[in-house]
């Protein structure tokens, strides 16, 4: 199994990017959860693969199967994926709300002003919009090319990667709606949501109708979702004989270990005894490697 994540080296197109990140599951991995569950996530995700690779993601609405390149975007639900046969693919997770100000991007909103959550949409790796000079020699750049080079050379890919998304940002277009959203995104986890408007010298009506026409999610449901990563990456580093859920509770904001059970519960469909049990989340299986 190969995997790994890296952060773009143009810092301007660090603004919209969070990362790339490469999964590669081997045939015959052994001690391998060929079901991993997907935890909800406020980020969009381009996913890069070749146009037979087959993605199954299974949640309490229904099942959605993919085929080839496509977007995951914010989803408040749990996925259970298909990871029993083969998989190969290339991430793009960009920040929370960066489609909206990016051209091409910000059209997958469809008619409505508002983003796109808990949607998977299909893609075609010649009609998203990458950098034209990159894309002249269809035999330089394409998703067989660039997954070859992720499995040698992640560095490599991870430049062309930069190159390939350039035009997004070249042609970025901020308003005062996604700025105040850039403000308020790293105040989630330091302050109270009622308290944000104070903060950033705005009224709170306005904080929040910009927020969820940005992200598409409340400012309450993106904290939590991010709350969730990082009780999962906290759990991730440690042994189940070490964990204390009284601790954690108080150490993220609970009011008290049945608060924090009761949140764990609605968010992953697990008690936090289960969920320390089975470890059946991707982090837990790809080794923090986040959202994938």
């Amino acid at each position: 199994m190969i995997h790994w994540l890296k952060t773009p080296n143009n810092l301007e197109l660090a603004k919209y990017i969070d990362c790339y990140w490469f999964l590669e599951k081997l045939p015959n991995a052994e001690g391998h959860n060929d079901y991993p569950k997907l935890n909800p996530d406020p980020a969009t995700h381009l996913i890069l693969t070749l146009p037979r690779q087959s993605f199954l993601y299974k949640s309490d609405k229904g099942i959605t199967q993919m085929e080839g390149c496509h977007w995951l975007h914010p989803h408040g639900k749990t996925y259970e994926l298909d990871h029993s046969r083969p998989v190969a693919c290339i991430g793009i997770k960009f920040h929370v709300g960066a489609l909206y100000s990016l051209p091409g991007l910000n059209a997958l909103q469809g008619k409505t002003s508002q983003a796109v959550v808990d949607t998977i949409q299909a893609a075609s790796f010649d009609n998203i919009n990458f950098d034209d000079r990159q894309l002249n020699d269809k035999n330089q750049v394409n998703a067989d090319t660039l997954l070859t080079l992720a499995r040698k050379f992640p560095d490599n890919c991870a430049e062309i990667l930069d190159n390939l998304c350039l035009p997004w940002l070249l042609n970025s277009h901020g308003d005062n709606h996604s700025e105040l959203t850039r403000k308020v995104l790293p105040l989630l986890a330091k302050i109270a949501i009622n308290k944000l408007g104070d903060t950033l010298f705005c009224s709170q009506r306005t904080l929040e109708r910009s927020f969820l026409r940005v992200t598409g999610l409340t400012l309450k449901q993106c904290q939590s979702m991010n709350r969730l990563e990082a009780i999962l990456e906290f759990l991730y580093q440690r042994e189940q004989s070490d964990i204390d859920w009284v601790d954690i509770a108080y150490q993220f904001g609970f009011s008290d270990q049945p608060h924090l059970i009761r949140y764990l519960k609605k968010q992953l469909g697990l008690t936090p005894q289960d969920y320390a049990l089975q470890r059946g989340f991707t982090i837990d299986v790809y080794g923090g490697v986040d959202s994938l």
